[in-house]
């Protein structure tokens, strides 16, 4: 009986330890992996600040049905392009509800992005491919995130949402529970 128990033991350690290491090279990014999305504000206005969340809010849930069954960056990137006129017309739709007498564009650009982190996953500072929206005159503040892999087109609770699982940990579960 020791035995089983000293050996489950030393299996739960190397299993932390695998999970642990597994995590740290999660975290090792290369920036030409990640799609980024950027959205710039008309200006820094309380209104056109409010507007850009708004819009965000409904570019994300557009986008997440498109994008949700690309495995890579390139179909990824091919479907944003080809929906840019899907993009401006959900965020037009929100200027216009909104009675703001400009417009979006939208286009993919390479841009400088400061680190940032999301979860448990950090990306560096340096240049990211980008889904770029611009508000207007875009000279206020903006806000941004990741299309690819969809660090941010995540759904609370709504079909569709993007879930990240565990092999390891699902094994684990599977093998405690016999």
């Amino acid at each position: 009986m020791k035995y089983i128990t000293g050996l489950s033991l030393i299996l739960a350690v190397f299993i932390l330890l695998l999970n642990v290491a597994t995590q740290e090279h999660n975290n090792e990014v290369n920036a030409s992996s990640f799609l980024r999305i950027h959205i710039v504000a008309n200006s820094n206005n309380v209104n056109d600040q409010l507007v850009k969340y708004s819009i965000k809010n409904e570019v994300v849930k557009a986008l997440t049905p498109v994008l949700a069954e690309c495995n890579t960056k390139k179909q990824a990137i091919n479907k944003v392009t080809n929906n840019f006129s899907l993009i401006e017309s959900v965020a037009n739709n929100v200027l216009k509800k909104n009675a703001l007498n400009y417009t979006s564009k939208v286009k993919l650009s390479s841009e400088y992005y400061p680190t940032r982190s999301y979860n448990n996953v950090v990306l560096e500072s340096g240049e990211y491919d980008s889904l770029i929206l611009q508000l207007g005159n875009a000279e206020g503040r903006n806000w941004w995130c990741v299309v690819y892999p969809p660090l941010c087109f995540v759904n609370d609770g709504v079909q569709g949402q993007v879930i990240y699982k565990s092999k390891l940990l699902e094994i684990i579960k599977n093998f405690f529970k016999t």
